[in-house]
């Protein structure tokens, strides 16, 4: 006699992408506590990779880098939580997660992992919900996250659940262009970063006007330089005036640079796909010294 095994599906491994805000307008605090902004964000070509298959035991989140909690709070975790409440039943996946990207830096690798597993939850469950379905759920753990449950350049407003994806012909200018990014050894938290801002309101704050008519010009065409800014920057260079003073050095050297989301990771990005970025890294190396993160990468359009 014959017997029958339930088999699962094969695990599922996808690259769970790092983040950068190429215009970060913080328009003011809402009644709800949360910010309003308007940002243009795209993803790198760098970032994580997530693992996820099937389990007999509940959710199991495991990764080498000992510095990434991997308890409950874990945004991994968070997102297996709510894709049960959304089956309505309990389900079980383990998760492998090889973290490349540094935390605390603004490059929103908690936010891409959760989006990334709750696709890879529902390919393993055999797609249940739509994209629109995973935005909604992704909305409930971080403003950040729907953005990455598709990961195309887009413009975010609200609190970052709004989102535009970029028309085609704006994502052709930006797909493949070069961008340096770098992480001083200290880390910023989100929660203080706004309350920087909102302590010194209306300082820090840009009105969406201004912040709208920016975006509007780059969309119609603009040159990207332009369009580089960040509510946040000035904030936090106002507390690290190292960072301060190393925006400046690679601003004198024609470098298009900004911070990305709350800091403290910060990039440069070229304007053409040839461009490399020799001169930039030196004068990191100079600042932070040989052992700063560094990493050259894309735009993933």
């Amino acid at each position: 006699m014959l017997h029958s095994h339930a088999s699962h599906p094969a695990p599922v491994s996808l690259r769970s992408p790092a983040k950068v805000n190429l215009m970060l307008s913080v328009c003011g605090r809402r009644a709800d506590g949360f910010h309003d902004l308007v940002s243009v964000v795209t993803a790198l070509d760098f970032g994580d990779q997530l693992t996820v298959s099937s389990s007999s035991d509940g959710h199991q989140l495991s990764c080498g880098n000992g510095e990434v909690p991997i308890s409950e709070d874990n945004l991994i975790l968070r997102a297996a939580r709510v894709f049960d409440r959304a089956m309505g039943r309990p389900t079980a996946f383990n998760f492998e997660l090889d973290k490349q990207i540094p935390m605390g830096a603004g490059l929103g690798g908690g936010s891409s992992n959760a989006a990334i597993a709750l696709k890879a939850m529902n390919q393993l469950s055999g797609e249940p919900f739509t994209e629109d379905s995973l935005r909604d759920m992704a909305a409930e753990i971080g403003s950040d996250c729907p953005f990455f449950v598709e990961g195309r350049p887009a413009v975010m407003r609200g609190r970052g659940e709004r989102l535009e994806t970029l028309t085609e012909a704006v994502r052709q200018r930006l797909s493949g262009l070069p961008v340096l990014v770098f992480k001083p050894e200290f880390s910023v938290a989100t929660a203080w970063a706004y309350g920087q801002l909102a302590s010194a309101a209306p300082r820090y704050y840009e009105s969406s006007e201004e912040a709208e008519a920016r975006l509007q010009a780059f969309l119609g065409g603009g040159p990207l330089p332009e369009l580089l800014f960040n509510s946040f920057e000035a904030a936090i260079c106002q507390k690290f005036l190292g960072l301060r003073c190393l925006l400046d050095s690679l601003r004198k050297k024609s470098a298009h640079c900004l911070m990305s989301g709350s800091g403290s990771a910060c990039f440069v990005i070229g304007t053409c796909q040839a461009e490399r970025f020799e001169q930039e890294r030196e004068i990191i190396y100079d600042a932070f010294g040989k052992d700063v993160f560094c990493i050259e990468t894309f735009v993933s359009a």
